[in-house]
């Protein structure tokens, strides 16, 4: 054998800075986004706020008659580029402007209510196809996870806490273990700082530049890492320095407590819709809210500088106005993913929009995931945290998805409309005879709806309804 030299010609997908910030800026809620554009406004001389009024017309999508979506909005995502649209999926897989508020509408509709981990954790574990031994085993799991995304306890206790209602093994709680550290945010679950930062290692794509180096630090070298540095890294790992060097930058981006990032809202912060749903004309139209953003425009002075600029001051300018047009480019892809999103969810939900939670049907992100063809963890980030001021008031994008129940007919019900249902058989009670959870599981299943009893107090708690001997009432 003789050593010799090949040349290759090949593609891959690496994790730029532009795709981090199209990644970032999607979870991003509106207020958020708002706030970082003002970091970047003062920051980069290149942008401004255009203060010209600005005309744009809505998209709109279809009633349930079937009809497709609205042309506006379709044209301007075909006409985005088909290479920027391709890597900025993939890298979300693995790891627009339109008419404002509702001047009419009440501002009490838009207090936001504090969403915490537990929340954020559990309406996603509903969403995933688990059987209910697993989901049960889930929940537990997820009970389980402190604030900062890690899981403290061990197996034994999560099998205490399912007893004995539930016997399951540690292996059996360990499978379905995997399957919540697959939610949203990355690196949840974990029961350590390295488990965590392997997960979120893992998520990203397999060919980006030093991950395989920075698992193996993150596996090996976790307690030395922050005083073996770049030159002890190399020696332990037999890298070079330039390597290690790669693999310590990508491991300080990871994010050591990503529970911290869910939940902390006040309960009586005021939320800004990210879209509006109107209907006129039996037509459901949906646009992008036009928040402060929408005015964001490159300095057209500095712009026409940097044609005379030379040296330092060219070079300083360049990069500027470089960061600049990314920013407007990522903003612009977050309002096409938000608006392709929204436009499905208004063609499955139509019921929910004209007759509240009853009509809502069985949706999950999988679902919406393939029909607009992005990929699941991509529709997760772009729902979390974001709100639509719709008809019915301003709700947040995750009402509008639901896990299902096979109905006696051979249909499905959605968990919201069941437990609409419970809510109004509550109201109609008797009060001296208050129905019990397992009176009310009978009468589901005689509406045919066949739900067990422990899923009827699940319901009812998630209701905020006393148990029916605290509902008693003598007169």
């Amino acid at each position: 054998m003789k050593p010799r030299l090949q040349t290759s010609l090949g593609q891959q997908l690496v994790l730029t800075p532009q795709l981090r910030q199209a990644l970032h800026m999607l979870q991003l809620s509106m207020p958020e986004l708002e706030a970082e554009i003002n970091d970047a406004v003062e920051s980069n001389p290149l942008l401004e706020w255009d203060d010209a009024p600005t005309l744009s017309t809505p998209g709109e999508t279809r009633d349930a008659d079937g009809d497709a979506p609205d042309a506006h909005s379709d044209a301007r995502s075909e006409a985005h580029d088909d290479h920027w649209d391709d890597h900025r999926d993939a890298a979300w897989a693995e790891s627009g402007r339109g008419g404002g508020e509702d001047p009419d509408g009440d501002a009490s509709e838009r207090i936001a209510q504090s969403e915490t981990l537990r929340d954020h954790l559990s309406w996603q574990l509903n969403l995933s196809h688990l059987s209910p031994r697993e989901l049960a085993i889930g929940e537990a799991l997820v009970d389980a996870i402190d604030d900062d995304g890690y899981l403290r306890e061990p197996p034994s206790a999560i099998a205490e806490a399912l007893a004995p209602e539930l016997e399951c093994s540690d292996a059996e709680i360990s499978l379905v273990l995997s399957r919540v550290q697959g939610l949203d945010p990355t690196g949840v679950g974990a029961r350590d700082l390295g488990e965590c930062l392997l997960l979120q290692l893992d998520a990203l794509p397999p060919e980006t530049p030093a991950r395989d180096i920075a698992r193996r630090a993150v596996s090996t070298l976790i307690e030395r890492l922050a005083r073996l540095g770049e030159a002890g890294v190399a020696d332990a790992l037999g890298c070079s320095h330039e390597e290690a060097a790669a693999a310590l930058q990508l491991i300080r981006g990871l994010d050591p407590r990503p529970g911290a990032r869910i939940g902390g809202m006040p309960q009586d912060t005021y939320v800004v819709p990210d879209c509006v749903i109107t209907r006129q004309g039996g037509i459901w139209k949906v646009s992008l809210a036009g928040g402060r953003h929408s005015r964001l425009t490159i300095h057209r002075g500095y712009e026409q500088m940097l044609q005379h600029a030379a040296g330092a001051d060219a070079g300083y300018l360049r990069g500027r106005l470089q960061e600049a047009r990314w920013l407007l480019k990522n903003i612009e892809a977050r309002g096409e993913t938000l608006l392709k999103v929204v436009h499905c969810l208004v063609r499955e939900q139509s019921g929910f929009l004209e007759f509240g939670a009853k009509a809502l049907r069985p949706l999950t992100l999988r679902e919406v995931a393939a029909q607009i063809g992005m990929h699941e963890s991509t529709v997760s980030r772009a729902v979390a945290r974001k709100y639509v001021h719709t008809p019915r008031g301003t709700m947040p994008l995750r009402a509008f998805f639901a896990s299902g129940i096979d109905t006696g007919g051979g249909g499905e019900a959605s968990s919201t409309a069941i437990q609409d249902m419970i809510r109004r058989m509550v109201e109609a009670e008797d009060p001296r005879k208050p129905l019990s959870d397992a009176r009310l599981a009978e009468r589901l299943k005689e509406g045919g709806v066949p739900v067990a009893r422990r899923t009827v107090a699940k319901y009812r708690e998630a209701l905020n309804i006393p148990s029916s001997h605290e509902r008693v009432r003598i007169a």
